[in-house]
């Protein structure tokens, strides 16, 4: 009997974040679709996540950017492409899809690509780096935004473009799945009352993502609610531009940076009110859904993906990126909205999340790119 086809998903490493998120759940797809599921990258803790969804994980040195280690990982990658039959190489990031797409057309085996970030231009030959994403037999963006991105840079045609939003496990982002008393205790160690406000700003500690506009706004918005920060990164000077901030403007005691979270669908339902304050584009923004499915309100910057998740008063709220005023006055009116009002919105944001991001019909899309390959 032949074997089953083989996909081979590549990535720098899987440490965390959405993208190794995304392989993972791609993996448990080819999988439940009766084809074999492989991942090639630098290794990381994710890997265990892997083994247990029965995908096998390959090492290689993926991370690297070196010319000469992506000469060497396409040498590898095609090795390992004819010993494992593999008909299908997916490329999840720039320096790994050099190294794919050498593979594939050394094999012959299909080259698709995930089209993740809204990449910058800002050095010479940034675009024709860039440009591998856009090379796929087939391309995946994440969102309209990143589809409209890829065909003004890049040209790509209609006819190899789909575009596969991200999406939520609803296993793992469901608000009865939470015991109230986690979530007390999580409010009792950020030091929120029961009356006591929360806003929760999930993400990396990172200058874009606009910790920096929240701590602003913070200082306009009367009363005592309390502002924390979570996501990893920010060990050096930008943690420390954040502290200093917060002490000028005299929030100190409003706002609290924590490092990694790893229940994240706990920190989210502790909150009262998520806020995405990201002042460049997100290509897709995984946390403004996330938020959503675990039946929180959100407020989103007003660019990039969050524009096709949050439906301005309806799912959610919008307001425009970078204005510490505009964000201040949204917090203001959401606070204060009668707890059904503000119910509502979430509500319907969750249901929105149910019906049109879910992790099923992102994994549903993506099989269907590879079957329409393989046939």
């Amino acid at each position: 009997m032949p074997s089953p086809p083989a996909v081979l998903q590549v990535l720098p490493a899987l440490v965390s974040g959405g993208v190794e998120r995304g392989t993972i759940e791609i993996a448990e797809a080819i999988r439940d679709a009766g084809m074999r599921p492989l991942v090639a990258s630098a290794g990381g803790p994710m890997v265990a996540e892997l083994a247990r969804v029965g995908a096998q994980h390959v090492t290689l040195p993926l991370a690297s950017k070196s010319p000469a280690m992506l000469w060497r990982n396409a040498g590898a990658l095609t090795a390992l492409v004819r010993e494992e039959g593999v008909s299908i190489i997916h490329a999840r990031s720039r320096a790994p899809a050099w190294s794919a797409l050498a593979a594939a057309r050394r094999s012959g085996a299909h080259f698709v690509t995930t089209y993740h970030g809204a990449y910058n231009e800002g050095f010479p030959g940034k675009r024709l780096y860039n440009s591998v994403m856009a090379r796929g037999d087939r391309v995946i963006a994440v969102s309209r935004f990143i589809a409209d991105l890829v065909r003004q840079r890049h040209g790509v045609p209609e006819a190899l473009l789909r575009v596969i939003p991200r999406g939520v496990d609803p296993r793992r982002f469901d608000p009865e799945t939470v015991p109230p008393e986690r979530v007390i205790a999580l409010r009792a160690a950020w030091g929120a009352t029961t009356e006591r406000q929360v806003v929760l700003l999930p993400g990396r500690l990172t200058r874009w993502k606009g910790q920096t506009v929240l701590i602003e706004a913070m200082a306009r918005l009367p009363g005592d609610a309390l502002a924390v920060m979570a996501g990893g990164g920010g060990e050096g000077a930008y943690r420390g531009e954040l502290v200093a901030l917060a002490r000028r403007l005299g929030v100190a005691d409003r706002v609290l940076i924590l490092g990694h979270v790893e229940a994240v669908s706990t920190a989210i339902l502790a909150a009262d009110v998520i806020v995405h304050a990201s002042t460049d584009p997100e290509a897709f923004g995984r946390t403004v859904i996330e938020a959503q499915a675990m039946g929180r309100p959100v407020i989103a910057s007003d660019l990039g993906g969050p524009r096709e998740t949050v439906q301005d008063g309806v799912t959610g709220w919008r307001v425009r990126p970078g204005d510490p005023a505009a964000l201040a006055e949204a917090l203001q009116r959401v606070l204060s909205m009668p707890p059904l009002e503000r119910a509502a919105v979430a509500r319907a944001g969750r249901d929105s999340v149910l019906r049109n991001h879910s992790t099923a019909a992102m994994q549903d899309a993506t099989l269907a790119v590879y079957r329409e390959l393989l046939a």
